[in-house]
Formats: structure tokens, C-alpha cells, sequence
């Protein structure tokens, strides 16, 4: 054994050991359709506008009023509650670890339905949080029995709600997070968080209801909205409990270039409502077209992806790479998920593609 690899043995945490990083795959030369993005670029002459602010943009100084900015926007543009107030994250995932960091208690756990969104489980992992996964029906609904007979024994810190879920695509019962959240409510303590990834395609929020619900938090990110590559999303909540959670955020978390993009991005949200309207429209195209492909079994989706169920996932996968297509297998990820492709909504031209390249793979 090298010297390196005895001192990583040494040093690094034997679980951080026993982990695998975050996969993402090679997509150069694919269409892209395996991460959730939105696949329309800016206008021409908006990209130009864009270019022209960022260049004004004083990068030789820490964020600060730029990203108090940001703030007031977005709770312009999302219409925040009253009583209620929001955070800033790099991307959810960074919102996601720290909420298990500003809930790291001796005997608090973690607790989501499986299969779900993996940063769940892996903010909990790392904190050395215990997690507690409660899988989903068969039809990918809420086991709301389950569910609260888990919360009951477990007690848990954090309790998330995908909304809609990832990788299903689907939003559950109402009436079924409503006897969740008065669980968590009735207990006395733990948070509810409803993670609103996928909002700009979704019929519902439970944001309206948060001033309701104390205990209530609602996740958001603007990756799906059109800025992947910006990494931007925000916590929404109570006032107490946001200011306690803010407590362990890094002080510069949004850079001052990622705070001007987002600022102008809702200076041109039409655009972004224009391209997620294209989007929701084609989303019903492909579950049209898969619904008409024999072996294809797509499920319900209220967010930018369907999940489909095919013959053989692992040869469907691989037919669809080979004819320029790259999407998402997720049959690995829970048993529920057998033979199972995740496939993102692209632009019109992209998703005839992926129709021709799937009724080919089967």
C-alpha cells in the first residue's frame, strides 16, 4: 500500500470511504435529456444584454447588497406569505446539508420516501444523521400509513416531501401531507420541508399554506426554472425558524456574478413562463407518443421528466445512447424503480428524437 493511500485510510472517514460520489454522466455529442434542464438558451439579444451587466458587475468585492437584492426579488416574484421569509442556497443541495448541519442533535434522524431525491439521505449520511426511508406504493403514491407510523417511532428532525417527487415525477395526495404535516406538528417538534423543485411545471405549491404550518418549510431552486448553471435556491419559512437556520450558512455562499443572473432573470421572467408553457405542452406530447409505444409504460408527471417503464431498461438505456440520445436509468436506485428510465422533457426537435430512438430501442 502507497503511502498516500495509508494516510487517506488514516484520515478520511471510514463511511466517506464506503461512499460513492454523485455520478454525472459524459453527455458530449448526446442529446442531453438525463439532468432535469431546461434546454432553451436566452434570446440572442438578451444573452447579449446579459453579457453587457455581468461585465459591470464588481467582482473585486464580496456579495453582499447584491444578494439582499436577490432576496427582495424573489419574494416578489413567488408572492411571500406574510410572517414568513426566505434563504439563499447554492443550488438546493447546499440548502438541503444545511438544514442537517443546523439539525444535528443527538438522536435526531432524517426521514423521506424512497425512492426520492439521493441528497436526502446523503446530507444525513454525512452529518451522521440517521435516516429512515419509507418506500413509496407500488403506483409511486404516498404510503401515508407507513408514513406516520415511521414518524411516530422515529421522530424525526427533518421529514421531506418531494413535490413533485424525483425521480417519479409525481405530486401526491394533498390530503396525505396533510396528515403528515400534523404529525410532525402533533409531536411537538421536527420540521416538514416540501421540496418544490419542479414548481414551474407543476399544477400545485403549498407555498399559500406555509403561515398555516409553523413547522412547515418550502424548498425551491431555480435549476429547473432556466438556470442550471447558476446554482441558486432558496428557503422559504417562518421567520424565527429562517433566521435560525441562516445561522450556519457560509457568509458569501452566492457569488456576485450568480446574484446579477438571477436578478436579471427575473427581470425576465415572461421569458422563462414562455419556455416552461413549450415545455409542459411537449411533456404531454411524449406521454402521448410513449403511451403509443408498445412496451413503454410512462407514469403520470407534473414536473420537467417522465418516468417510463420499459421491457429491459439496461438495452433500452443503451439503444438510446447509441442513436444519440442520453437519458437517466434509475432502476438501480430502489427496487420500486425496476426497469425504469427517467427521461427529461427537451426542446420540440429534441424529444422527436428521443420518440424515434425509444420506438427503435423496444
Amino acid at each position: 500500500m502507497s503511502d498516500l493511500a495509508t494516510r487517506i485510510l488514516a484520515t478520511v472517514r471510514q463511511d466517506v470511504q464506503s461512499m460513492h460520489g454523485y455520478a454525472i454522466q459524459p453527455s458530449a455529442g448526446l442529446v442531453k435529456l438525463d439532468a432535469m434542464e431546461n434546454p432553451f438558451r436566452l434570446p440572442a439579444e438578451l444573452q447579449c444584454e446579459l453579457g453587457e451587466r455581468l461585465g459591470r458587475v464588481a467582482i473585486n468585492r464580496y456579495p453582499t447588497s447584491c444578494v439582499a437584492e436577490v432576496i427582495a426579488a424573489l419574494g416578489t416574484h413567488i408572492g411571500l406569505p406574510a410572517g414568513c421569509k426566505l434563504m439563499l442556497g447554492n443550488g438546493s443541495d447546499e440548502l438541503i446539508s444545511l438544514l442537517a448541519l443546523a439539525c444535528d442533535r443527538p438522536g435526531n434522524s432524517i426521514l423521506a420516501p424512497l425512492p426520492g431525491f439521493v441528497m436526502y439521505e446523503m446530507s444525513a449520511r454525512l452529518q451522521g444523521l440517521p435516516f429512515v426511508g419509507v418506500p413509496l406504493t407500488a403506483d409511486f403514491e404516498l404510503d401515508a400509513e407507513a408514513m406516520l407510523a415511521a414518524i411516530e417511532q422515529h421522530r424525526p428532525a427533518i421529514t421531506y416531501l418531494a413535490y413533485p417527487n424525483n425521480p417519479t415525477a409525481n405530486l401526491w395526495d394533498d390530503a396525505a401531507i396533510a396528515r403528515i404535516v400534523g404529525a410532525v406538528a402533533a409531536q411537538g417538534s421536527g420540521l416538514v420541508v416540501i421540496d418544490e423543485a419542479y414548481q414551474p411545471f407543476a399544477s400545485r405549491s403549498w407555498l399559500p399554506r406555509l403561515a398555516q404550518h409553523p413547522q412547515l418549510l418550502v424548498m425551491r431552486t431555480l435549476s429547473k426554472f432556466g438556470l442550471a448553471g447558476v446554482r441558486l435556491g432558496y428557503l422559504v419559512g417562518a421567520v424565527a425558524l429562517i433566521d435560525e437556520i441562516d445561522k450556519v450558512r457560509p457568509p458569501y455562499n452566492i457569488s456576485a456574478l450568480n446574484a446579477e443572473a438571477t436578478l436579471f432573470a427575473l427581470e425576465h421572467a415572461d421569458e422563462y413562463a414562455r419556455q416552461a408553457v413549450l415545455l409542459k405542452a411537449e411533456r404531454a406530447r411524449l406521454q402521448s407518443a410513449l403511451k403509443a409505444t408498445p412496451g413503454a409504460q410512462p407514469f403520470p408527471s407534473e414536473a420537467n421528466m417522465i418516468l417510463v417503464r420499459v421491457p429491459d431498461a439496461k438495452r433500452a438505456f443503451a439503444g438510446l445512447k447509441a442513436r444519440g440520445v442520453l437519458v437517466k436509468n434509475v432502476e438501480g436506485l430502489h427496487p420500486l424503480l425496476a426497469n425504469c428510465l427517467r427521461l427529461t422533457v427537451g426542446t420540440p426537435e429534441e424529444n422527436t428524437l428521443l420518440i424515434d430512438a425509444m420506438k427503435e430501442s423496444l
